[in-house]
C-alpha cells in the first residue's frame, strides 16, 4: 500500500457576508414577522371573500382571496408541522391560481376540497394543551374560526359538487391527514398505548357507525322513516332556524375538548384531537349547500358547538372521575402539575 505523505488540507474561509445573511434569515424566520406577515395575507384573503360575498366587487377577488387563503394555509400547516413551508406554499399557490386560471370546473373542486381539508386539519394542528375545561373551550373556537375561514375560501373556488360526496371525500382526507401527522406525534402505535388505542377504536367505530346509518337510512331506508325524519329535522329547523350537524355536536366537538384536555397529561390526547376534524368541516358542508344560508351555518355550527361543549365536558368529568385522584385537593394539585410541555401555537410541533 502507498503512503500519503501530503498535509490535510484546510477548509475554505467561510464568507463573513454569508454568515451574516444566513444568520438575519434564521432571525427573521424565528422571529414575529412571518406570523405577522401570515395573518395579514389571511385577513386580506377575508376582506376580498367579504367584498365578493357583499357583492362589492367581480369574480376574480373571490378568486384572488382563495388563493391566498389556500396558499396561506398550506404554508402555515408545513411549518407547525415541521414540513417546508415555503415549498408546500407556493405548491399551493401554483396549483390554486392554475383552478382560477383556466376556470376548469374539475380543478376548482379539487382546490375546494384540498383547501377545505388544509383548514381542517390546520385548525387542530394550531391547538394547545389545556389544563382546564375553559382553555379547551378556547382552543375548540380558535379551531373553529381557523376551520370557517378555510371554508368560505373554499367556496370561493366555487366547486361543482354533489353534496355527500364532497362530505365524504373531505372527512376522509381529512381523517388521513391529521392521523398521519399524529402518527409521528405520538411515536406510532407506541406511543398510543393501551388507552389511545381504546379511544382511536372506539371513536372510528362511532364515526363510521354514524356515516353508514345515515347513508344506509337515505339510501335503503323505508319511504315512512325516511319522511318521518326529513319531517322532524324539517319542524326543528323551523323552530331554531338550523340543525346541529351529529358528526359535529356529537363526535368532533366533544373530541377536540377531551383530546386537548388530555394532551396537558399525556400525548395519547392527540390521537383524540385527530377525531377533532369531524368539527371543522361542517361548515364548509353546509356553505357548498346551496339551499343552506350562511346564517342557517352559522347557527348549525353554534348549537353543535354548544352541544358538544357539554358532551366534552362530561366526558373530561368522566375520565377525571375514573383516573384522577380522590378529593378535590388531590384534583386541585393534579391539575396544577398538568403541564405536558409542547411548543406554543406559533412555533412547530416537530
Amino acid at each position: 500500500m502507498s503512503q500519503t505523505t501530503g498535509r490535510r488540507r484546510a477548509a475554505p474561509p467561510t464568507s463573513g457576508r454569508g454568515t451574516r445573511w444566513r444568520e438575519r434569515l434564521e432571525a427573521l424566520r424565528a422571529g414575529r414577522v412571518p406570523v405577522v406577515a401570515w395573518f395579514v395575507l389571511v385577513g386580506l384573503g377575508v376582506v376580498l371573500l367579504g367584498l365578493r360575498a357583499a357583492d362589492l366587487g367581480p369574480r376574480v377577488i373571490a378568486d384572488v382571496g382563495s388563493v391566498v387563503i389556500a396558499s396561506a394555509y398550506s404554508w402555515a400547516l408545513a411549518a407547525r408541522t415541521g414540513g417546508r413551508p415555503v415549498l408546500f406554499g407556493s405548491l399551493a399557490a401554483v396549483l390554486a391560481t392554475t383552478a382560477v386560471v383556466t376556470d376548469l370546473d374539475e380543478l376548482r373542486t379539487g382546490a375546494a376540497v384540498l383547501t377545505c381539508t388544509v383548514g381542517a386539519v390546520l385548525g387542530v394542528m394550531v391547538t394547545v394543551p389545556a389544563r382546564r375545561f375553559r382553555v379547551a373551550v378556547r382552543e375548540v373556537l380558535v379551531a373553529t374560526v381557523i376551520g370557517a375561514v378555510g371554508a368560505f375560501a373554499s367556496i370561493g373556488f366555487e366547486p361543482v359538487v354533489r353534496l355527500g360526496r364532497f362530505e365524504y371525500v373531505t372527512l376522509a382526507l381529512a381523517l388521513a391527514g391529521s392521523f398521519a401527522v399524529v402518527w409521528r406525534l405520538g411515536a406510532g402505535l407506541h406511543g398510543l398505548g393501551r388507552r389511545g388505542l381504546v379511544v382511536v377504536l372506539g371513536g372510528a367505530v362511532l364515526l363510521a357507525v354514524a356515516l353508514g346509518y345515515a347513508e344506509l337510512l337515505r339510501s335503503y331506508g323505508p319511504p315512512g322513516a325516511v319522511e318521518s325524519v326529513l319531517s322532524r329535522v324539517s319542524a326543528v329547523r323551523a323552530d331554531l332556524g338550523a340543525v346541529p350537524r351529529p358528526t359535529q355536536a356529537f363526535i368532533g366537538v366533544p373530541a377536540l375538548v377531551w383530546g386537548c384536555h388530555m394532551r396537558a397529561r399525556r400525548r395519547q390526547g392527540w390521537w383524540v384531537c385527530a377525531f377533532g376534524v369531524a368539527a371543522l368541516l361542517p361548515v364548509a358542508h353546509g356553505l357548498v349547500n346551496p339551499a343552506a344560508s350562511v346564517l342557517e351555518v352559522a347557527l348549525s355550527t353554534a348549537y353543535g358547538l354548544v352541544i358538544g361543549l357539554a358532551l366534552g365536558y362530561a366526558v373530561i368529568r368522566l375520565d377525571l372521575a375514573l383516573t384522577g385522584p380522590r378529593g378535590a385537593r388531590a384534583r386541585r394539585e393534579e391539575e396544577a402539575s398538568a403541564r405536558r410541555p409542547e411548543p406554543s401555537r406559533t412555533r412547530a410541533l416537530l
